[in-house]
């Protein structure tokens, strides 16, 4: 394959690091990191032209790096320096990773948003500081020089800290210093249905077409865990309830009653905080789906474009219209919901800047209470790798400027930065970043993103998370195919059992 790019490590414990931060520099390539001991490509000690494009060496006081024709070593403060960097380490992994870093910097002439970040939420960094008593500018002073992020994404991420910071003041947390070890939990409902795949998914979910015969029995077993999870929470108060997918709103009318029916009769709302439909594909909205939502009392929804160019949608899979998109929004707002957020993605195939542009000047328009800005990911399980391999990942184009189109559409809008969060082999190296308008913020997702707040998840290829006083965090998983959740659906709650049961 010509656009592999071999990487030979001696560490395997550095492996994730070593990848991210090289397809961060290099995310045309097809990235792999590989033993020393590896018969792919040439060994170390090969003089071949055959063998790998880099290799990098980890020992305990320091490390080497061979790109290409040119050679470059670090060694920790402990033992001396020698080589062109002199950064004082803290610890290996650190200082490893500010080197292999500044080696791609140099080698490639290019600095990248979030630094030598992987792996970690910029805003846990900075709200653990502020925690800590850190000024702004300690905050600002570390994140440049540590970890090379820009000023601008670490003014972002100290600005989002501070306001999530205000926003869970608000609620009693389980937080990682112990306080408020009564503090409430959330809840997670999966609904993984969809009326199509769409190019760049990798979420746990299916076309409904295929599935609609078992769609019964999955709330039937969906309904079982709900009850089991309300008796392993009993006395905590319940703080957010988020119903995700795939899309909820896939169901038919009757369906999605009897899942909100069935919330409601197993759990105590009277403290709820925060009720989420993510309705998400206008194509699977009707206005009997958003009574039933209205009348067990939803209070915010998403009704998510994506994009406001029809060629885009078609391409990646996505039927809904951009009028049913309007349409979708006009009939929810009609009916009386005042909490309505949009989601977009920035990085579509083909899409330009004068694209994003009117895309935002559209949904500027319809005035959306919040806005989830992404950044396209390219997830290894969706259809978008395939389609990269035949079309180029040149054709994926997010840049500073269309970053800052969306910024500045959501302040026209009133609406301020309240969360951000990062993944894998991101389009551009930059972020996704929830904006709201005062009052709007979504809770959960800070919630789920800090980690500041237990969340039980139900349905299938959910995820839990048990936030214990002291800090600790344990989880445990739900299987991601429907058919196997219905048939171990009892060994599901077993898991929770053991996770949640004192």
């Amino acid at each position: 394959m010509e656009n592999k790019m071999l990487v030979k490590l001696n560490h395997t414990s550095y492996e994730y690091d070593v990848h991210a931060i090289v397809k961060a520099f290099f995310p045309e390539r097809d990235v792999k990191v590989l033993p020393f001991e590896s018969r792919e490509g040439a060994s170390m000690d090969d003089d071949s032209n055959e063998g790998p494009d880099v290799e990098i060496r980890v020992e305990e006081n320091g490390a080497w790096i061979r790109f290409g024709g040119r050679e470059y070593e670090w060694q920790t403060k402990e033992k001396g320096w020698r080589g062109p960097f002199r950064e004082d380490a803290g610890n290996l992994k650190n200082g490893f990773k500010a080197f292999l870093y500044r080696t791609l910097q140099e080698e490639t002439g290019r600095s990248l948003p979030w630094g030598n970040l992987t792996g970690i939420r910029p805003t846990k960094i900075a709200y653990g500081m502020l925690d800590q008593g850190k000024s702004r500018e300690e905050i600002l002073d570390f994140l440049e020089k540590r970890h090379f992020v820009s000023r601008k994404k670490a003014a972002l991420s100290i600005d989002i800290a501070l306001r999530e910071r205000q926003i869970l003041s608000e609620v009693q947390c389980e937080s990682r210093k112990g306080s408020a070890e009564n503090g409430g939990y959330s809840l997670y409902v999966g609904i993984p249905f969809c009326p199509t795949t769409c190019l760049y998914c990798s979420f746990t979910s299916y076309p409904i077409v295929g599935f609609r015969k078992k769609v019964e029995s999955y709330i039937d077993c969906l309904l079982k865990e709900m009850e089991t999870v309300s008796g392993l929470m009993g006395g905590k108060r319940l703080d957010c309830v988020y119903i995700g997918g795939g899309t909820p709103t896939t169901l038919e009318p009757e369906q999605l009653d009897r899942v909100l029916s069935g919330l409601k009769r197993f759990f105590d709302f009277s403290q709820v905080k925060e009720f989420t439909v993510e309705a998400g594909r206008a194509d699977s909205i009707t206005e009997e789906k958003l009574e039933v939502l209205a009348r067990h009392g939803v209070g915010r929804i998403s009704i998510n474009p994506q994009t406001m160019k029809q060629a885009t949608l078609d391409l990646i899979g996505r039927k809904a219209a951009v009028k049913q998109v309007e349409e979708a929004y006009a009939l929810a707002r009609h009916m009386g919901f005042d909490n309505i957020n949009m989601d977009l993605i920035l990085g579509l195939p083909g899409e330009l800047q004068e694209d994003v542009q009117k895309t935002v000047d559209r949904v500027v328009l319809l005035a959306p209470d919040s806005l989830t800005v992404h950044s396209l990911a390219i997830k290894r399980a969706s259809r978008l790798n395939q389609w990269i391999q035949e079309n180029g990942v040149s054709m994926l184009r997010n840049t500073d400027e269309t970053m800052d189109i969306a910024a500045r559409g959501a302040k026209r809008l009133g609406m301020e930065p309240y969360y951000l969060y990062r993944q894998k082999n991101i389009s551009g190296n930059f972020e996704n970043v929830g904006y709201a308008k005062p009052g709007k913020f979504g809770l959960y997702n800070i919630l789920i993103m800090e980690e500041k707040q237990t969340i039980v998840a139900c349905g299938a290829g959910s995820i839990s998370k048990r936030v214990f006083p002291d800090g600790r965090i344990e989880r445990c998983e739900n299987v991601r195919d429907v058919a196997s959740f219905m048939e171990r659906i009892d060994e599901m709650i077993e898991r929770k059992r053991k996770l949640f049961e004192d």
